[in-house]
């Protein structure tokens, strides 16, 4: 026992050596968990954020300055007032996002009770934008056009109060939710990448061969793959949660980062033996980089981090039970969203626990009828 814990050891450091020799794999590993997380977290907001507007003030009363003059930031950047020549140029350079017209006579219409138009016209290229945005502007005009006419803004009392209060997230910042799902998904992605590009560059350098000559196992050459790789995803992870999420984005970890941290080192016993499995499938790294894709899309899709597991179809929500980002995703928002503790998330640990040995116990029999046609 104690030589065979001792290969696997040797083995894997091995494993790191070769890593620290591939550039590429560094490079990849030190983006994802850095500049990819912070990029993926502040890059497509679905909150308004900064969004160029323009006016064409045709009017020139103190309702049409009154109106220009309630887009500001953080919504809006400060208005651009232009003639209504320049609303085709600008729009069609990709200045602005939205672009108002106001009409003549203007103010005198609403006082009379005509019913005025006011033009908006929005660029739809900038979707995230130009949805949200679309609805604040209605709201804004509505809001100083009815406080014009009756100098207030008239709110009738609601027949039954709604006490609104917002949890685990009170600004409703979607960086916040961002940053963590990344990290998740990255540490899916790169425990398999690694460890299925670790295993197709043995057969690529010709060192398989001289593995198979040691007086190794296959067991031990797949461990010490397992926990090489492993290692590496979860001390990037750990950097990620503490100097990116909580430092650079300052996002609230409400739970335990260890407990956290225990979770993902189970989910990487489980991708990293996927990784060992889609690389004796693969004969090259284009054909795992294919089957990758395969793979990667239904685990990050479906496993109820991009929406609700509820909203999917019965079907998909039993048979993503058995992939570990299922439990992984809801394990991780459950401490780090919700601070939740050992005796909420039991479940999920032992269903990643069972996923990861079964899943073990397959790429290790691939594996072994494998090896051979390797080298």
């Amino acid at each position: 026992m104690n030589g065979s814990v001792g290969n696997i050891l040797r083995l894997g450091i091995k494993e790191l050596r070769s890593l620290l020799r591939d550039p590429m794999m560094l490079v990849l590993i030190a983006y994802a968990f850095s500049l990819g997380i912070y990029a993926a977290a502040t890059a497509m907001p679905e909150t308004l954020n900064k969004a160029p507007i323009a006016i064409v003030d045709e009017d020139r009363s103190p309702l049409s300055q009154r109106i220009a003059g309630a887009f500001y930031l953080p919504h809006f950047t400060a208005p651009a007032m232009i003639a209504q020549s320049g609303i085709d140029p600008r729009m069609d350079a990709g200045k602005d996002t939205f672009a108002i017209d106001i009409p003549p006579d203007f103010q005198r219409d609403v006082l009379a009770g005509r019913q005025p138009t006011i033009q908006l016209n929005v660029d739809a290229t900038r979707m995230s934008q130009a949805f949200t945005g679309n609805g604040y502007i209605q709201q804004i005009i509505s809001g100083e056009v009815s406080e014009f006419m009756q100098r207030h803004r008239d709110t009738p009392p609601p027949p039954a109060d709604l006490a609104f209060r917002v949890r685990f997230n009170p600004t409703l910042a979607q960086s916040w939710f961002g940053a963590v799902m990344e990290v998740i998904n990255n540490v899916t992605m790169l425990s398999i990448v690694l460890t299925g590009a670790a295993l197709i560059r043995e057969r690529e350098h010709g060192t398989i061969e001289h593995l198979l000559v040691m007086p190794v196992t296959p067991f031990e050459i797949m461990a010490s793959k397992v926990w090489a790789m492993g290692a590496v995803v979860l001390a990037a992870c750990a950097f990620a949660i503490i100097f990116v999420v909580q430092g650079l984005l300052k996002v609230p970890i409400e739970g335990s980062v260890p407990l956290f941290l225990l979770g993902a080192a189970l989910h990487l016993f489980a991708t990293t033996s996927i990784g060992i499995f889609m690389g004796t499938i693969a004969r090259s790294m284009p054909q795992f980089g294919l089957l990758l894709m395969l793979v990667m899309l239904p685990l990050q899709m479906l496993s109820g981090g991009m929406t609700p597991r509820e909203s999917m179809p019965v079907f998909v929500q039993e048979i993503m039970l058995a992939a570990p980002t299922t439990h992984f995703v809801k394990l991780a928002q459950g401490i780090l969203y919700r601070g939740a503790g050992l005796d909420a998330v039991w479940p999920q640990l032992l269903a990643i626990a069972v996923i990861g040995a079964l899943f073990f116990a397959i790429a290790l029999g691939r594996f072994r009828k494998t090896i051979g046609t390797m080298a």
